[in-house]
């Protein structure tokens, strides 16, 4: 029973425990609102998004499929979320050996895409709510927090040892999503955006006597 919302295709075919195309004993019962009914797979533009109950209610017209939690979370993980930017301090890509290593991100503000589902128009917020930092000496760190430039950022790091490393920063979001402009409700899932690698030299220093009173994290 192919039908039409918006510009997808959608159609309900009987759903089949076994074999391909054809249901050995017909599709599965199901319950829904008091009435008996066979559950359905639901299609949109070819592809199998979910399913549904078709009871024989009288006098109730078939209700077009509903944007289901589960729709949504595939199309908040199929979106490009961005990685956010990994900043570092000391800068321009060197720190020392027992030094402490500031590290931090500016992206945490709300993001909005907007996507159409089963025709009906579907709203998706994501937060950065989580951050793995990898250290690049085999360590990780998970936090709420997304790091603050010295001296007041309360994510550091300090390398026990000089070399070249590689930190990056991975970012998991959290979502919520509303049809039609209805009501918001939570995405049951989160989503990681791996970023990219940065280039850090870890090196020793001895202290020295010098002038002036200039800050290693300018």
């Amino acid at each position: 029973m192919p039908s039409s919302y918006g510009n997808s295709d959608v159609e309900i075919r009987e759903q089949c425990g076994l074999g391909e195309g054809v249901c050995y004993g017909g599709p599965p019962n199901c319950f829904e609102d008091g009435y008996s009914g066979y559950v359905y797979d639901v299609y949109v533009n070819g592809v199998d998004v979910d399913d549904t109950c078709v009871t024989d209610a009288p006098g109730e017209p078939a209700a077009p499929p509903q944007v289901t939690p589960g729709m949504v979370v595939r199309a908040f993980k199929a979106l490009a979320w961005p990685a956010s930017e990994l900043t570092i301090q000391p800068p321009r890509g060197r720190t020392a050996v027992n030094f402490d290593t500031y590290f931090f991100t500016e992206d945490t503000a709300p993001i909005t895409r907007e996507v159409r589902l089963l025709g009906q128009r579907v709203t998706i917020e994501a937060t950065p709510s989580e951050f793995t930092w990898h250290w690049g000496d085999t360590t990780v760190e998970t936090t709420a927090s997304p790091g603050g430039p010295h001296p007041r950022g309360d994510v550091v790091h300090q390398y026990r040892s000089k070399g070249q490393v590689a930190p990056s920063l991975d970012t998991t979001y959290t979502g919520r999503y509303r049809v039609n402009g209805g009501p918001w409700a939570p995405i049951p899932d989160t989503h990681t955006v791996p970023g990219p690698a940065e280039a850090l030299e870890v090196v020793e220093v001895r202290p020295t006597l010098v002038g002036g009173t200039g800050s290693a994290y300018g």
